[in-house]
């Protein structure tokens, strides 16, 4: 043969085929014979640099090299190396090491604002009832069957919700199935129990009111379905509102409440129906019931303890109950930045310093904006400040399933309050400060003896 072939009109039979590379570079390979570019490697490093910076080894350079479509004779004769993996060396060598940081996951504990907010506002809705019928029955004298009624319900739905959790780890349809034998017992146990200590068949009914209305609540609750509860309470909403310009007289005092508790009841079945509707799941234990005993024995405890407050201060009762909305937000957002926390750090000693912080700054973020509530509702602002804290801290305990010690705490709290408060030696602001702060400083450091490694939120 007399020598390559001209490939284009005017070309030379020296030259020969340019390769066009991924980017659009063409690397045309030189005339045989011509002595390499020294400033071609230097070139083809800075046009490369975004690729070959994060590469932690020459090979995912030669990997890179290999994808531009570099051949041996380009490598042989532009750039003067004798294969891939030397000119891979080389620009490893001249490029420096860049790693960017991964893209930040997203939050898995990003908290609901909405569904917070108006979980606390359900909290404290149902009070309306009793300025609309408090002037029916005798409230001085048949109030302890509501609280008796109240507490039972309490301890009773905080164990129940529990329960209903941990069956809703197997499958909705249990959780539902659940629900629908442990609500109505629920409340006929309440209601049975407030009738004990009543003192008129009115009070029993309020009770039974009370008792019913907080069982669908609860199972409202556990099924996310907070907007429907909303709706059901919309005529004693409407009702409370309208009392400083108009009188719904005896029968509306009557009716508006109790058309809230039967849509709360008709809603509540509503949401078990579609619960129910759910396949079954496959496998999966039956939890023991022992499991949820220390939640209920924390209801009723948190209970009394919020009991013998709202005997002083009956609007701090109120303040406290529509805080709950903001400290179930609060208990995401020290999940997610506990999460957070174990990406920026490398020690187990870093991860206790940053998880006290987060404790601490939630801590700060619950209780503050109580302290202007109370000074504006009158009250003392040292027992409901503490008792805020000692409710926060159990609950937060609770969502990582540390059950006995937040119960015992504010079993023992609870107990001693109450025998002080009989006894009736110091006012009762001093009782609740002594015992809730004990429980508090106590439950503050078991969190931060308990949360603050690393392994409980990996």
């Amino acid at each position: 043969m007399s020598g390559p072939m001209a490939l284009e009109p005017g070309s030379t039979g020296g030259d020969t085929l340019s390769l066009r590379l991924a980017d659009g570079r063409t690397p045309a390979l030189s005339v045989p014979g011509h002595d390499p570019d020294p400033g071609a490697v230097d070139r083809l490093a800075a046009e490369l640099a975004d690729g070959v910076g994060p590469a932690v080894h020459p090979y995912e350079v030669a990997a890179l090299l290999e994808s531009e479509g570099l051949t041996a004779e380009v490598i042989q004769e532009r750039y003067g190396h004798p294969n891939l993996f030397s000119l891979a060396s080389a620009l490893y060598e001249r490029v420096p090491r860049t790693f960017p940081e991964p893209p930040r996951p997203a939050d898995p504990w990003r908290p609901d604002h909405v569904r917070c907010g108006l979980r606390g506002a359900l909290f404290a809705l149902p009070g309306l009832a009793y300025l609309l019928t408090g002037r029916l029955w005798h409230a001085s004298g048949d109030l302890d069957v509501l609280v008796v009624a109240g507490l039972v319900s309490w301890a009773w739905g905080q164990a129940l919700g529990h329960r209903a959790y941990l069956r809703m780890a197997t499958g909705r349809r249990e959780a539902g199935r659940t629900l629908l034998k442990g609500a109505p017992l629920g409340a006929l146990v309440a209601t049975a129990t407030g009738a004990l200590v009543a003192g008129s068949g009115t009070a029993v009914g309020v009770a039974a009111a009370q008792s019913v209305y907080l069982a669908a609540a609860g199972v409202l609750l556990v099924l996310g379905a907070e907007r429907p509860l909303l709706a059901a309470l919309t005529p004693l909403i409407a009702g409370a509102t309208a009392l400083p310009w108009w009188d719904p007289g005896t029968a509306g005092r009557i009716a508006l409440p109790l058309l809230s508790v039967l849509g709360a009841v008709a809603v509540a079945g509503w949401a078990l129906r579609a619960t129910l509707a759910v396949p079954p799941a496959t496998g999966g234990e039956r939890p023991s019931l022992l499991r949820s005993l220390p939640y209920g024995l924390f209801g009723l405890s948190a209970g009394v303890l919020v009991l013998l407050e709202g005997r002083q201060q009956p609007y701090a009762v109120i303040v406290l109950t529509v805080s709950m909305g903001p400290a179930e937000w609060l208990l995401y957002r020290y999940r997610g930045m506990s999460v957070a926390a174990l990406r920026t750090t490398a020690t187990p000693a870093a991860f206790l310093l940053r998880s006290t912080g987060i404790l601490g700054l939630c801590l700060l973020g619950y209780v503050l904006p109580l302290l202007p509530a109370a000074l504006l509702t009158g009250a003392e602002p040292a027992p409901l400040l503490l008792l805020a804290v000692t409710l926060w801290t159990a609950l937060l305990l609770q969502a990582f399933g540390v059950a006995w010690p937040p119960a015992a705490v504010c079993l023992t709290a609870a107990c001693g309050a109450a025998s002080a408060t009989v006894l009736r030696p110091p006012p009762n602001a001093a009782v609740l400060t002594l015992f809730c702060g004990t429980a508090a400083l106590c439950l503050t450091a078991c969190a931060v003896r308990l949360l603050g490694r690393p392994a409980p939120h990996a």
